[in-house]
């Protein structure tokens, strides 16, 4: 595809990286030269200088014959101009802008084609936000996301000394959880990928992908590890835009602490928060963490936007006592250091918000894709169309599917209609490998290495008699 880039930022440079990867034709739009500069070294793309609500900027960029435009500059303005743009003066296919500013989610109207004509928009503050809501909700987690609208659930978890499974081989799980269907996706082991079997025995210290009803996921991370107690208190290091939000929404179901170093921004917060306690301080600051109670704070997050002091108080935070710790580090090199250290969790905000905007990129009918290890591997939720003569997958058993070695499929979630053709309800199926892939299931494949998902792909594409 050939794709133009606003916004050479956190978010348009892990995109840019992606999708170079992929084969893509990417040019990369920004008004900072120095960021062009670096990222048209490290990366094979082209670079334009200028604004990307710009006519003539658009034009030098390629949009008279581009096929997609992502706009994630930090401004909503640019963003919805460019789109608007992009439709009237270039008739531009497909237009995806990131917005972060709530009103326009709330007044959609906004968006449609006779207004800023934005197709899709993402908001990446909301996505890791959301994402860790759901880590809070299950502590022992490294990872947790969902597919086919919440009905399957994939867990990362690291496998401890203690836990039910861990020294057995992958064909117990059947005798220690028998009227759960459940498949383990993938393990890491030191770093490197295990294509799982039932001979595969789980290790202390293994990353163990775990593919589950969502309603069963408590259970299958219990066959992983001892169960921590229940999160009640919780500390934010950081009121920008993802501290806010989630302290937000989570003040109502647990004890909240936030602190902020900027007086206006903390004043600011603390109007915004019913019962959150917002403190103004530095969160390296000892004396602090130590009056604030760390040693009896169940999850201690740093999310403020330096790494550096993201890194330094929480690993303050686990030395002074606080049971579990995560924190935002935009570099990934930094993310794969620190992370089992005295950092239980570290989370690449680029990567964690990518997903929503690789699907839209993806060929085939892609749903859903999913990061995971920080863009070393990634999920695809992929919808099956087509039937035996036409599709490489629709009326053939797993054996057969000519899957390439490193990609799984884990679950498939199959949907039963009521006569007049709407959802009846959604069940998950955990394949053998005798399942027969049905036309319009929904399939999760894990690819243990990104470089596998454009032949996962093309797998997927029906052949032109179905088209």
């Amino acid at each position: 595809m050939k794709i133009i880039i606003l916004g050479a930022g956190q978010v348009g440079a892990s995109v840019a990286e992606n999708l170079v990867s992929e084969a893509n034709d990417i040019t990369l739009v920004d008004t900072n030269a120095e960021h062009l500069e670096i990222l048209r070294d490290r990366l094979e793309l082209r670079t334009v200088l200028g604004n990307g609500a710009s006519p003539q900027v658009l034009r030098d960029a390629g949009a008279d014959d581009a096929d997609l435009l992502i706009a994630v500059t930090q401004s909503d303005q640019t963003n919805l101009c460019a789109c608007r743009v992009a439709k009237t003066v270039f008739n531009l296919p497909t237009r995806i802008a990131r917005l972060r500013s709530t009103d326009f989610v709330e007044h959609p109207e906004l968006l449609n084609s006779d207004n800023f004509a934005v197709d899709f928009s993402i908001c990446p503050e909301q996505i890791v936000t959301d994402y860790i809501k759901r880590l809070i909700a299950f502590p022992e987690a490294l990872q947790v996301l969902e597919f086919a609208d919440g009905v399957l659930s994939l867990i990362c978890v690291t496998a401890f000394e203690g836990g039910p499974l861990v020294g057995h081989p992958l064909k117990a799980l059947r005798y220690h959880m028998p009227n759960v269907e459940v498949r383990i996706a993938a393990i890491y082991r030191l770093g490197e990928p295990l294509i799982p079997e039932g001979d595969t025995t789980i290790l202390p210290g293994d990353e163990v992908f775990c593919l589950a009803a969502t309603v069963h996921i408590r259970q299958v991370m219990r066959e992983m590890r001892r169960s921590d107690r229940v999160t009640r208190r919780v500390m934010i290091a950081g009121g920008g835009n993802i501290g806010l939000r989630l302290a937000r929404s989570i003040e109502g179901d647990y004890n909240v602490k936030v602190i902020e170093v900027d007086k206006h921004r903390a004043e600011a917060i603390a109007t915004q928060l019913r019962r959150a306690l917002v403190l103004r301080g530095d969160t390296t600051d000892e004396k602090l963490l130590e009056n604030e109670g760390i040693d009896e704070i169940d999850l201690f997050l740093a999310l403020t936007n330096d790494d550096e002091d993201n890194i330094m108080s929480t690993s303050l935070a686990k030395r002074m006592g606080a049971r579990r710790t995560l924190a935002l580090i935009n570099r990934r090199s930094y993310a794969d250091l620190v992370q089992g250290g005295p950092i239980d969790i570290a989370i690449s905000p680029a990567q964690t918000s990518i997903g929503s905007l690789l699907a839209h990129v993806r060929r085939g009918d892609v749903v859903a894709v999913h990061s995971l290890r920080r863009g070393a591997a990634e999920a695809l939720e992929i919808i099956a169309h087509g039937n035996a003569k036409d599709s490489n997958v629709v009326g053939r058993a797993i054996e057969d599917i000519a899957l390439p070695k490193g990609a799984t499929i884990g679950a498939i979630v199959r949907e039963e209609l009521r006569p007049d053709g709407k959802v009846m309800r959604r069940g998950v199926v955990i394949p053998h490998h005798d399942t027969v892939i049905a036309s319009g299931d929904h399939v999760i494949v894990f690819c243990t290495h990104k470089k596998l998902v454009r032949q996962v792909e093309k797998l997927f594409q029906v052949g032109f008699t179905f088209l």
